[in-house]
C-alpha cells in the first residue's frame, strides 16, 4: 500500500469551533492499494483499478472506529451527491452530508459494472448500505464471466464493492449486475465486458462501468469494437495518473474524470467543485479525434482528448462505501467513483441511448449549457499539473460536472 499523509491538511480546518453544527476534526492519509499502482510491464497486457482511500487520523491511532456515516462528518452520502448534481426533488443544507436526506429516486433497465476478481460481500453490503442511507432495496445479480467464481484481491474487490453502491445511490431502481473476470488481464476484462454488454442489451439498455484502465499502447484501437453493442452506453475511468488511460481514451466510451468537492471545513456546507488535481486528463496518443470533439478541434487538436465529463473523485473529501470483508464502511475516492457516478445519473435520466456515440454527441451538444453542466473554471491536473481549467470544455473536467437530468 502507498499512503500520502494528510494529518494538518489546512482544507479539513483542523479547528475545534463551538456549536452543534461543526464539523468533527479531521485529519489522516490517502492509501493507494496495490491493484491501483501502475506497472510498467502491464502496459497493454493488464489493468489496474483507479482508487484510493481516506483513513481518518481517528482510525490511525485507534482512537475510534469509523461509520456507518453519522453526524459531524463531511464525506458524501447517496443524498448529499444526489443534492449537488442536482437530480433529488429537494435541496437541503446546503447539501452537507450530515443533513442532506433526499435521496435519488429512479433508474430502470441495467447498469453493469464489470471487474477483476471477487467481491465475496458484494450482494450483503449493498444491501445494508442501502438500508444505511435509506434507498429501496437493490435489484442485483453477480456473474462469473469465466464461469468459476474469481480469486478475490483486496483492491478490486474495494472498487467493485464503491461502484455497484454508488452507480445505484444514483439510480436505485436500476438493476446492477456486477459482472467478473478471472483477472485483471484485458483477455480476461474485455470478456467481460463483452458478457456485461450482452446483459445490459437483454434487460432493453444501459450502461456499462468500467472504473479500470492503464497507460495507452500502440494496438489499442484494435480493440475499440468491445464498446459497441447497441442499446448500450460504456463509461470508463480517466484514471488517477497524470496521463490518460485505456478505455477510457477510446471513441467509444464516455470518459469520467474527478473533482473535489470543496467544504466549509466547520459548516459542512458545499463551497465550490474543483478539478481533482491527481486525476487523468489529456489527448490520447493514438486514439484520433471523434466527430463529437469536432467542436473543440481547436484544443484536442486530431487526438480523442479526455475526459467528456467530470465527478467527484478526490478520497480526501470522498464517498461511503461499505466493504464488510475489507475492514467496514471506508471513505473512497479515485475516478472509479466518477465512473460509476456517472453512469448512474445516465441511467437516471432515462433516455438510453443507442450508443456511446449518441450519448456523447448529447453531451457535447450541451457544452456551455449552464442547466445540464457546471463548467469548472479554475484548478488544474495532469503531467507536471501541466492543464489549467478553462471556460469551456478543458482536459481537467471535459465539459463539466453534471448539474441535473439535462443533456445526459
Amino acid at each position: 500500500m502507498k499512503s500520502i499523509s494528510l494529518l494538518g491538511l489546512c482544507v479539513f480546518g483542523l479547528l475545534s469551533l463551538p456549536g452543534s453544527a461543526q464539523l468533527h476534526k479531521v485529519g489522516g492519509k490517502v492509501v493507494i492499494p496495490e491493484s491501483s499502482v501502475s506497472v510498467p510491464a502491464d502496459v497493454g497486457v493488464r489493468a489496474h483499478t483507479n482508487i484510493r482511500r481516506f483513513v481518518p487520523a481517528q482510525v490511525l491511532e485507534g482512537r475510534q472506529s469509523f461509520g456507518p456515516p453519522y453526524s459531524g462528518y463531511g464525506y458524501e452520502t447517496p443524498a448529499s451527491l444526489g443534492c449537488v448534481y442536482r437530480i433529488v426533488s429537494k435541496r437541503i443544507g446546503g447539501c452537507t452530508p450530515d443533513k442532506a436526506k433526499v435521496v435519488p429516486v429512479g433508474g430502470s433497465k441495467a447498469i453493469a459494472i464489470v471487474e477483476a476478481y471477487d467481491a465475496p460481500t458484494a450482494a450483503e453490503d449493498l444491501a445494508a448500505f442501502s438500508v444505511q442511507f435509506g434507498l429501496p432495496a437493490p435489484i442485483f445479480e453477480k456473474v462469473y464471466a469465466s464461469g468459476s467464481q474469481p480469486a478475490n484481491v483486496a483492491g478490486w474487490e474495494l472498487e467493485a464493492s464503491m461502484a455497484i453502491q454508488i452507480a445505484h445511490a444514483m439510480a436505485p431502481s436500476a438493476k446492477i449486475i456486477l459482472v467478473e473476470a478471472a483477472s485483471n488481464s484485458y483477455t480476461d476484462l474485455l470478456q467481460a465486458v463483452n458478457i456485461a454488454s450482452q446483459r445490459v442489451a437483454a434487460e432493453g439498455g444501459g450502461q456499462v462501468v468500467m472504473g479500470w484502465g492503464g497507460s495507452e499502447f500502440a494496438s489499442e484501437t484494435t480493440l475499440d469494437s468491445s464498446f459497441t453493442t447497441p442499446t448500450v452506453v460504456y463509461v470508463a475511468a480517466s484514471g488517477d495518473d497524470p496521463e490518460p488511460i485505456w478505455p477510457s481514451t477510446s471513441p467509444n466510451v464516455v470518459s469520467t474524470g474527478g473533482t473535489t468537492l470543496r467544504r466549509n471545513p466547520t459548516t459542512g456546507k458545499l463551497l465550490e467543485e474543483v478539478p481533482w488535481d491527481l486525476s487523468s486528463g489529456g489527448p490520447s496518443a493514438y486514439e484520433s479525434r471523434p466527430s463529437h470533439q469536432d467542436a473543440i478541434s481547436a484544443t484536442v487538436g486530431n487526438f480523442r482528448g479526455t475526459p467528456d465529463v467530470a465527478f467527484i473523485s478526490n478520497p480526501v473529501t470522498g464517498v461511503w462505501v461499505l466493504d464488510s470483508n475489507q475492514g467496514g464502511w471506508q471513505i473512497v475516492g479515485g475516478t472509479s467513483v466518477s465512473a460509476a457516478g456517472f453512469a448512474g445519473i445516465i441511467n437516471l435520466a432515462g433516455n438510453f441511448y443507442s450508443s456511446s456515440a449518441a450519448e456523447l454527441a448529447v453531451i457535447y451538444a450541451n457544452l456551455g449549457n449552464t442547466a445540464a453542466y457546471h463548467d469548472i473554471r479554475w484548478g488544474y491536473n495532469g503531467a507536471y499539473g501541466g492543464y489549467t481549467a478553462v471556460r469551456g470544455w478543458d482536459y481537467c473536467a471535459g465539459v463539466g460536472a453534471p448539474l441535473s437530468l439535462v443533456g445526459k
